[in-house]
């Protein structure tokens, strides 16, 4: 089977455990205001690729992936193309390979039977999945993303139900994702979750910036400074605060 690439990394180091090789997808539904990565939302962009194809680049590294290390498929939006990601997969522990999604959620559709049950087939083939949580509070989640997160939370709690690993990301960004209130909120939800194995809680940058420059795009963000490393751990504080509370852990 065949899906559209974006691009593809030989030597990741922060898309999940070791060094892993790193199949960036293409296509994605969400419009983030800090998305970096712009040039991957056309579902149309990029290039074909069959599975075999991105097997044999990751087999001319392997050595170097077997020490903890592994494939992650991320994007765009890996859950937009989820048969070929799961024939991915499956090919991959078929070989012993260490599978990692790294995923919005935003795909998942908790009332389409169909759905559910290719997310089923995937999650039996997938090691870890790595779900960035944008914002907790939908209102807000829709002003950012120009999403819905109803299917995103569902799906979260799939994951849990299916007991695959899980670490939630969050990228906090000044004045839109870093109030308190929300941080515990979103604690109180992943400390419900049972596969809840990790949290990083990511400051926002501004790299991006020039990306939407080269492809002539306004950047919403353009005026919001960069979130310091000190404030992005004092907001990790109030989602681990909020993880407590939901597990009965006094502070």
């Amino acid at each position: 089977m065949n899906g559209r690439i974006h691009s593809l990394e030989s030597f990741g180091t922060v898309d999940g455990p070791g060094t892993r090789f790193v199949v960036f997808v293409q296509g994605c539904p969400m419009r983030c205001a800090y998305c970096h990565n712009p040039d991957t939302w056309d579902m149309n962009g990029g290039k074909e690729m069959s599975v075999d194809e991105i097997l044999e680049q990751y087999n001319r590294n392997a050595p170097f992936y077997q020490n903890g290390g592994g494939l992650t498929v991320t994007g765009g939006e890996p859950l937009m193309q989820i048969d070929f990601v799961t024939e991915l997969f499956e090919k991959c522990k078929e070989e012993g390979i260490h599978t990692c999604l790294d995923t919005s959620g935003i795909a998942f559709k908790p009332d389409n039977e169909a759905y559910v049950e290719k997310a089923r087939r995937l999650a039996k083939v997938t090691d870890l999945v790595m779900l960035d949580i944008k914002h907790i509070d939908p209102v807000k989640h829709q002003e950012l993303c120009k999403q819905p997160n109803e299917g995103i939370l569902a799906y979260a709690r799939f994951l849990a139900e299916e007991n695959v690993d899980l670490w939630i990301r969050h990228v906090v960004v000044p004045g839109i994702t870093d109030q308190p209130e929300y941080l515990e909120k979103l604690g109180e939800f992943i400390g419900g979750l049972s596969n809840l194995k990790a949290l990083d809680v990511l400051p926002y940058h501004t790299m991006g910036k020039p990306k939407y420059e080269k492809l002539d795009m306004d950047y919403i963000l353009k005026d919001v400074p960069a979130m310091t490393k000190e404030g992005a751990l004092e907001c990790k504080k109030h989602i681990l605060s909020g993880i407590k509370k939901a597990r009965g852990i006094s502070e």
